[in-house]
């Protein structure tokens, strides 16, 4: 009788070599790659080799159909290796719509995966059928058609976000429903934002926030309060003024449509992992700002103020600095008036209020903060300038500011020049691949964001893709998601443009009006004894 082997021959996959089993499941689909990890340890182990790297997927549709355009953004960015740790989701168009693409994108990107979708005034990103780049302003549709088609000027948005070494959660800003309007726990929220971060890391700041205000809710003071409560690493970037959904990762955080709590905000907190595995590397987030608003006028000092809560606006009379004369509302806007040679009507004005205000969060011994605010200038009569937004207070100084498109394209420029510089200063002498034997690699941008006022774009600045022109032109492949926004969320800008005056440069500014913030995610290798064992 013949001997058996003490082998049995290799078959199929069996009999592949290591490195040609990873270069197939390299070529696999998300959905795909996760359920080859399930097949054998050795595979598990490839898998986790391909997605050592983190990774943020983006694409966009401007398809009718919502239900094909979800369907075909989803299919991008889920056609590579990637496995979902945040997902952000943003459209525009029939409002009827968020429910609609929460529902969708809940169900298909996992339960522990912490989703946020927003209703904006227009998307930035790369279409999922042709990659050309798009910025498409739009606009808030509440017309009750709940068709399945969308009207034409609509489009939607997907990101999401592989970050290995962080972890990252969705936290809500509540506001019991029976509290009143405008009155949000912000204090509630530091601390639920500083206790996971301390439970996931060694700190109590977290190294990044996107946010998502209601515009129904002030966040000008919750914006005071995590200015005080973080350090100043900490990068804040998001849209103040939008409608959204959300889930997050822990089900006691799910709220969004309590009958006890309204969400007056939906923050994504970025925390370092004490526990990430070794070999991982290190992702840090910059910001920078391209300003669009230019000073005009003298300063003036607030003579009287009066609140108006119900419609939540501020009326004021001033003095010019180091004048007595109490000037009313129409003489001051007189006076503005003539030094824009009566251009007025073809710009929006701004008051740029410097506030130095205490600042405590629960039993905490209260430090004194100074930051410029922004408030929209409505009118003025002969009594009164009007202003929108409420905390000014009398003996406040303040500075006329107007939206100026040549201030803008020069300060995108600016923002272009300086991550040029930045990207020189990252450029590696050897390969990205950190199994290579010599990697002298500093940085590489990984991909981000970008937060642009609504009031830019092509019909401001004169020509298409502007907002998006500095990352595009030194960041082309990396991903990039944007929106156009309500109001421009920036805080921890450590990407400096031209230098600022004395007084700007003291002051804190972390809610921006004609403006555009970018957010850039960036990732350092370990060094080379780390990958070692």
């Amino acid at each position: 009788m013949k001997k058996k082997p003490t082998e049995e021959v290799k078959m199929g996959f069996g009999s592949l070599s290591e490195d040609i089993v990873e270069k197939i499941l390299r070529r696999l689909p998300a959905l795909s790659l996760a359920s080859a990890a399930c097949v054998s340890k050795s595979w598990y182990q490839n898998c986790n080799r391909i997605l050592s790297r983190p990774k943020l997927s983006s694409a966009l549709s401007l398809n009718p159909s919502l239900d094909i355009a979800m369907q075909e953004i989803l299919d991008k960015v889920l056609s590579e290796p990637i496995r979902p740790h945040f997902a952000i989701a943003n459209g525009f168009g029939n409002t009827c719509g968020m429910q609609k693409a929460f529902d969708f994108f809940a169900g298909r990107l996992g339960s522990r995966t912490p989703l946020i979708v927003t209703w904006a005034n227009g998307i930035m990103g790369r279409d999922a059928i042709t990659s050309e780049f798009e910025e498409v302003m739009g606009g808030d549709d509440d017309s009750d058609d709940n068709d399945e088609h969308t009207d034409a000027n609509s489009g939607i948005l997907l990101t999401v976000g592989f970050i290995p070494g962080l972890k990252v959660e969705a936290i809500p800003l509540l506001r019991p429903v029976k509290q009143a309007p405008r009155v949000s726990m912000a204090d509630d929220l530091v601390m639920d934002i500083r206790n996971y971060t301390a439970s996931a890391s060694d700190s109590t700041s977290p190294v990044g926030i996107i946010m998502f205000g209601d515009g129904d809710a002030d966040l000008k003071p919750v914006i005071e309060k995590l200015d005080y409560a973080m350090s100043k690493e900490t990068i804040i970037a998001g849209d103040e003024n939008t409608k959204f959904l959300y889930r997050s990762g822990t089900e006691s955080r799910n709220l969004c449509g309590s009958t006890k709590y309204f969400s007056d905000a939906i923050t994504l907190v970025f925390a370092r992992d004490r526990e990430k595995p070794r070999g991982i590397g290190e992702i840090q987030f910059h910001a920078a700002l391209s300003n669009g608003l230019r000073k005009i006028g003298p300063r003036y000092k607030a003579a009287s103020v009066r609140v108006n809560g119900r419609a939540h606006t501020t009326w004021l009379t001033a003095r010019r600095e180091g004048q007595r004369e109490i000037l009313d509302g129409q003489m001051i806007v007189n006076e503005i008036n003539d030094e824009l040679e009566d251009r007025v009507g073809g710009t929006d004005l701004y008051i740029g209020v410097t506030k130095h205000r205490k600042c405590s969060v629960g039993t905490e011994k209260s430090r004194l903060i100074s930051s410029l605010a922004f408030h929209g200038v409505m009118e003025a009569d002969e009594e009164y300038l009007f202003v929108y937004g409420t905390g000014i207070r009398t003996a406040d100084y303040f500075q006329f500011y107007h939206s100026d498109p040549c201030t803008a394209l020069s300060s995108c420029n600016a923002v272009s020049a300086n991550l040029r510089n930045l990207r020189l200063d990252w450029s590696c002498k050897k390969g990205l691949n950190p199994t290579d034997i010599v990697n002298e690699c500093k940085k590489e941008c990984i991909g981000g964001f970008i937060f642009s006022c609504c009031g830019r774009g092509e019909s401001f600045l004169g020509r298409r893709n502007v907002d998006s022109s500095p990352f595009l032109e030194n960041f082309p492949e990396a991903p990039v998601a944007g929106i156009f926004c309500g109001g421009e969320i920036g805080r921890g800008i450590s990407i400096l443009n031209a230098p600022e005056g004395q007084e700007e440069s003291i002051l804190s500014c972390s809610l921006h009006v004609f403006s555009t913030v970018f957010l850039l995610l960036t990732y350092a290798p370990a060094p080379l004894e780390h990958h070692m064992t």
